[in-house]
């Protein structure tokens, strides 16, 4: 018991459940820290949101706990318990992307790359850099590498792309590569990389780090496991990286003969000899503009006899081969190619299919999945997953400049907001689907169905990362309809799958452009409502209170009654993530009391009871925490009796609350068939981690 009660050992406890999963079960452990944290000290106590402050409540607590055998006891049984989430016993094996059919020359690099990956340890992680600039092959050399060194890392080889990408994004991608579920991915970066750190140190992982900007960038990815090889590819050396550098540079003449005839054959290569050099010094040993070059070969097209293969891109000099090589692809396009090469080149779509091409260009969907397929052979976009394409970002530079040359303002103006209308159809489409219930979600017509809520939400988590910049494209366009109808459809996205870090660039444009066009408006009031939410799970509660306020000022003025109660009820929500649990119980008086304005024609009214019973499980759980066991076992009957037949989820939610009253009043024998009626309530609801909530308390109960 000693060891529980240690200054270090509570602050410990508390750094754990703070950092802990994401979602329904976090926010349980969270908040019943508090109420544990608040009985032992005998007062509120806020809750911690820095390092520091975390150490002064461990501090409060070790005070108490060591003048009160009662209170020690009591603590030394949460902490037991405390639902702190571990590292899943199996993990994923994530793979490279396919390494590439031609490859020659890198003997050098190679070596290089074997030296550090056998190296002793010695205490010093093992990490390389491989550097070169665009289309010089660092990724083709890191994948290549890589896919011959599968015994080496059976734990598997993840590859995590850094373009746009926030370190926390990128920790989430990582996570879910190792296999790790929404709910158990931590909000903040700090919490990712300690849990990534966690899942690496006892295995054997080769990490590609790719397009990799700086060192501060890399910092919260990078990890000191023994079993561990990072390579990071960038464009540049890496100041501060501390990493083995590896240059990568042009393949020597006679490589880079090899690679043509190996791309393009023997007989292609003796046919064009008299061009060959042309060829060579045009491509000056970039493994891109070489493969570009065999593959005109190969056609007869694009010679060095041809006059088309001169650049006619005034911003593409001779001396960069891959915007050399770009120009001379782009010439030889035909028409209809070319065009859909510019328009949707407008944009830095994360993920280009056949859908959004076809609104670029204004063309038929299977048209545009089959001229995608020719910019791919000719290497103007790269393949990527499920039918999904993306530019290079010097090709998609050039397919931009060339359009506003080519196309003028106005058709390049056009071809965006085809592509946000498609972006918006769907987003709204997808969430009516996924949450038909919800008065929160955008009733605007759209054509894009879906047939279940499983389809909707896979849908938007698909789609989150092109619906964000479709919120930026339309912004930047001057279209305020489309950025709040957008971000509106990404509510069930929030509720159901998180993806908070991805999200709130957009939610922030959405919240600033409803203040911009639509002030005092119930819509402003969704959108500030929705970016409180998700800054709340990603725990900036400093920055959810001005908008959960801003949320209620303008659902007021607007004369939205249910949309103002919902309003101050999240504010309430945020109150109990703070552990400020009496204002958090005054915000759910304060709702219930506004739901009174509702008559019963008025909108709204049909939903009353529900919302009433969500009121009255809130208010419980804030009773709870407050220690006033009796009146918050008697709001949260109410709430029980409304949801018992109706919901089984918020059923087993609220059997739960009253469970952990039980427990917390010394109850055990009272609480565990609550706590079994909500596993039977859970069965068939696919609520993982509100059953492993169960599975705690029912531990609780036995420890008890």
């Amino acid at each position: 018991m000693l060891d529980l009660l240690s200054v270090g050992a509570i602050s410990a406890v508390l750094g754990a459940v703070g950092n802990g999963m994401a979602g329904e079960f976090g926010r349980w452990a969270w908040e019943s820290a508090g109420g544990a944290v608040r009985r032992v000290a005998g007062r509120e106590v806020p809750a911690p949101t820095t390092p520091g402050q975390l150490d002064d409540v461990a501090r409060l607590v070790h005070e108490r706990v060591h003048t009160d055998p009662q209170l020690a006891h009591a603590w030394a049984l949460f902490a037991r318990s405390a639902p702190v989430p571990g590292v899943p016993e199996r993990l994923a094996r994530p793979r490279l992307p396919g390494a590439p059919r031609f490859f020659t020359d890198r003997e050098q690099a190679v070596k290089l790359l074997d030296k550090e990956a056998t190296r002793p340890f010695e205490g010093r992680p093992r990490l390389a850099l491989l550097h070169g600039p665009e289309g010089i092959g660092t990724t083709t050399l890191a994948c290549h590498w890589g896919w011959r060194q599968t015994d080496r890392y059976p734990d598997g080889q993840p590859y995590v792309d850094l373009r746009t990408r926030t370190p926390e994004a990128a920790l989430g991608d990582l996570l879910r590569q190792l296999g790790l579920r929404d709910e158990q991915i931590p909000a903040s970066a700090d919490a990712r990389t300690e849990l990534f750190r966690r899942c690496a140190a006892d295995r054997r992982l080769l990490l590609v780090l790719d397009h990799a900007t700086s060192a501060a960038q890399l910092e919260p990815l990078l990890t000191t496991a023994p079993g561990v090889f990072t390579i990071v590819v960038a464009r540049h050396p890496l100041v501060g990286l501390g990493a083995l550098r590896i240059p990568v540079g042009p393949l020597a003449r006679r490589d880079a003969v090899r690679m043509l005839k190996s791309v393009a054959g023997e007989d292609a290569i003796a046919a064009a000899r008299a061009g060959l050099p042309t060829v060579l010094d045009r491509c000056a040993g970039s493994p891109y503009a070489l493969r570009a070059a065999a593959l005109r070969l190969t056609t007869g097209v694009g010679g060095p006899e041809d006059p088309a293969a001169s650049p006619a891109d005034p911003a593409a000099p001779a001396t960069d081969p891959v915007r050399a090589a770009t120009e001379d692809s782009y010439r030889h396009l035909a028409p209809d190619a070319a065009r859909l090469y510019r328009l949707a080149g407008l944009r830095d779509w994360p993920a280009l299919d056949a859908a959004i091409a076809a609104r670029a260009a204004d063309i038929d969907e299977t048209e545009a999945a089959r001229l995608l397929g020719e910019l791919a052979e000719a290497l103007l976009l790269e393949r990527a997953d499920s039918g999904r394409y993306r530019y290079r970002p010097s090709v998609r530079a050039h397919a931009e400049r060339t359009a506003a040359a080519v196309d003028g303002v106005a058709a390049c103006s056009a071809a965006v907001a085809r592509v946000v209308d498609r972006c918006r159809d769907l987003a709204v489409g997808a969430a009516q689907a996924a949450l038909p219930e919800s008065w929160r979600v955008p009733t605007a017509h759209s054509p894009v169905t879906f047939a279940s809520k499983g389809e909707g939400v896979a849908a938007l988590t698909a789609e989150a990362p092109t619906l964000v910049e479709a919120v930026a494209a339309a912004d930047e366009f001057g279209d305020p309809d489309s950025v709040v109808l957008l971000c509106q459809a990404l509510w069930p996205l929030q509720l159901k799958a998180g993806r908070h870090e991805l999200l709130l660039p957009a939610l922030r444009t959405g919240a600033r452009v409803a203040d911009e066009h639509f002030p005092g408006t119930r819509t402003a009031g969704a959108l500030h409502a929705q970016l409180a939410h998700t800054l709340t799970e990603l725990r900036r509660w400093d920055a959810a209170e001005p908008e959960a306020l801003a949320a209620a000022r303008d659902e007021r003025a607007a004369g939205h009654v249910r949309g103002h109660a919902s309003a101050v009820e999240f504010l309430g929500l945020l109150r109990l993530r703070q552990w400020r649990f009496q204002e958090a119980y005054d915000s759910f008086e304060q709702a219930y009391g506004i739901l009174d304005g509702i008559g019963p024609d008025d909108e709204g009214a049909a939903d009353l009871p529900r919302a009433r019973a969500l009121l009255d499980r809130h208010r419980g759980r804030a009773l709870g925490r407050l220690d006033r066991r009796e009146e918050a076992l008697d709001r949260l009957r109410h709430a029980l009796a409304f949801f018992r037949g109706r919901e089984p989820y918020n059923m087993a939610r609220t059997l739960t609350d009253i469970a952990e009253i039980h427990l917390d009043a010394g109850r055990p024998e009272t609480a565990l068939p609550l706590i079994d009626e909500a596993l039977v309530a859970l069965e068939g609801e696919q609520a993982e981690y509100q059953v492993e909530l169960l599975r705690v308390l029912r531990e609780r109960c036995a420890a008890a």
